[in-house]
């Protein structure tokens, strides 16, 4: 765990989630999907910029005739390929610890692929999921992140993120947010998050009358 901003020990009145590689482990499935599509359509998967929008990253690479296009199909493969989806380390103990009216997940993913990988991960989702359907702008615009604090009703000063990928940190500090950096997609180097922790089981929170106080978790379950 690294501490670069005293985050351990804060108060926050909200906790926003990032969906994959921060809540759900979805690496093997996102990569079968990539390779699917970089086939289809003749591009290599390593020029692939993670964490935004599937829509943003087609288009930066095929261009805006064929970029729209390649992300649909991307969207059908990713909806149904969730065999080895599953919780990250502590992550559904921690996100349930949360209570539900100050808890959001926002994923650069559409709703459809958002809902079967929570569902194949057996994730709880609270009542507010920010998805690419709810924003014009995703990660690594603020848009998603102040669209999910606007929801809840809480300043993004207040709200604690948590992330993996540096789109959705650069999201999350534009909108003004805090940023916990879970490592494992990215080094904490490149993440550059407030805190860094490798997966959720290190840490937890106590919610009294003054907010979410996040605190390390001396009791890891691996």
């Amino acid at each position: 765990m690294i501490d670069r901003r005293s985050v351990i020990g804060s108060t926050f009145d909200a906790v926003l989630f990032d969906l994959d590689g921060t809540l759900a482990d979805s690496t093997a499935a996102v990569a079968r999907s990539w390779d699917r599509v970089g086939s289809e359509y003749g591009f290599d998967v390593d020029d692939i910029a993670h964490g935004m929008t599937a829509a943003a990253s087609m288009t930066l690479l095929l261009g805006s005739d064929v970029g729209p296009t390649a992300a649909l199909r991307l969207g059908e493969i990713e909806t149904e390929d969730v065999l080895d989806v599953v919780p990250t380390p502590g992550a559904r103990a921690f996100l349930e610890s949360i209570p539900p009216q100050v808890c959001a997940i926002v994923t650069s993913g559409s709703p459809s692929v958002a809902g079967a990988r929570l569902t194949a991960a057996s994730i709880p989702a609270p009542a507010t999921v920010v998805t690419s359907a709810d924003v014009t702008h995703g990660k690594p615009d603020p848009e998603p992140y102040l669209a999910a604090a606007r929801r809840l009703g809480v300043h993004p000063s207040r709200c604690l993120v948590v992330e993996d990928a540096p789109a959705g940190v650069q999201s999350a500090r534009s909108a003004g947010c805090t940023v916990i950096g879970v490592s494992g997609t990215c080094d904490p180097a490149v993440l550059d998050a407030d805190l860094h922790v490798d997966a959720l089981d290190q840490l937890r929170v106590e919610v009294g009358p003054g907010g979410i106080t996040l605190l390390p978790n001396t009791t890891p379950a691996r």
